[in-house]
């Protein structure tokens, strides 16, 4: 699908349009996340439009000519993608149209309208309000900017990966949340080739395994339903290029509950005072559950990938 290059081409191609977010430790708490472990926080939800999402968008829409957007941007997306997607039609000056599940965070909503977007609410998973987006594709010409399942927009997801390993030469292990996979793919094509040693761990939601079910079957296979209320960490079924590049280069996939993560963002807004959405809080959820093995002393960052009110409203 990509390659080290490209993910390296993306680089050059986004600086000065997101942000090189910062690396900070989990330190000085009153209740640890992990105990024996270093551990690092890489704050993707202090990146533009609130989470990593906005570096594979932007570089999709540098990648195209003007004439590939004239027609305008759809996507379909759980909050976070649709954002990312929003501003890039606001750089480039067109219409952008964002198909939403009927789960989707009302707070992200009304981030999409500012940014001018219009908003379609569709069905109540992100495979349902992604076909409507299609629909709406085939009969406008307008472009199509896929969360996962596009080349560029995963070499752009995969920047963070080789920010974490400028910022953290020394890291053990990755914690990546995981919805479709792209951000993990993006992450796993960067890191591997430089450090084949990193382990990279996926947290899913325990009501969207998809990932971990079909590495299970050994076929990219869907799922009957998705029952999460983690929109952004919802779908039914990944790209197969998705499927390969997780099955060859991801350690290990381990689940956590909503109300996990909801406790876990409350920890994240209690000790570090980050106001993370419930998959920028998974990777903590997984830790403080004790699904990750950890080694005395391993180095750990967990991607806090997202951010949301969650945490600071309840």
């Amino acid at each position: 699908m990509i390659s080290l290059a490209d993910v390296r081409a993306a680089a050059g191609r986004i600086a000065g349009n997101v942000r090189r977010t910062p690396m900070i430790g989990a330190t000085n708490l009153k209740v640890p996340a992990v105990e024996g472990a270093e551990l690092m926080l890489k704050l993707e939800l202090l990146q533009v439009t609130g989470s990593f999402k906005a570096r594979g968008a932007t570089n999709r829409l540098l990648s195209l000519d003007r004439a590939g957007i004239e027609r305008g941007i759809v996507a379909a997306s759980g909050g976070n993608h649709g954002i990312a997607t929003a501003r890039a039609g606001y750089m480039a000056g067109v219409p952008t149209t964002i198909f939403l599940p009927s789960n989707a965070s009302p707070a992200k909503i009304e981030k999409l309208k500012a940014w001018g977007a219009e908003t379609r609410i569709v069905g109540s998973a992100w495979h349902e309000s992604n076909d409507a987006a299609l629909a709406l594709v085939r009969e406008s010409g307008a472009a199509y900017f896929h969360p996962f399942a596009d080349p560029e927009v995963v070499a752009g997801q995969g920047t963070v990966g080789l920010e974490i390993l400028e910022q953290m030469p020394d890291v053990d292990t990755i914690l990546v949340a995981m919805g479709g996979g792209g951000l993990i793919s993006g992450i796993a094509t960067a890191v591997k080739p430089l450090a084949p040693h990193v382990r990279i761990v996926g947290i899913e939601a325990s009501g969207s395994p998809v990932l971990l079910r079909a590495i299970e079957a050994g076929a990219n296979i869907a799922l009957d339903k998705v029952t999460t209320a983690v929109a952004t960490m919802s779908c039914a079924r990944t790209d197969d290029r998705i499927f390969d590049i997780v099955r060859a280069s991801v350690d290990g996939i381990v689940l956590v509950e909503d109300d996990e993560m909801r406790d876990a963002a409350a920890w994240l807004w209690f000790e570090m005072g980050l106001a993370a959405d419930l998959s920028g809080a998974a990777a903590i959820a997984a830790l403080r559950q004790g699904r990750v093995p950890v080694r005395p002393g391993e180095r750990i960052c967990a991607i806090i990938c997202g951010a949301g009110p969650e945490a600071v409203s309840g």
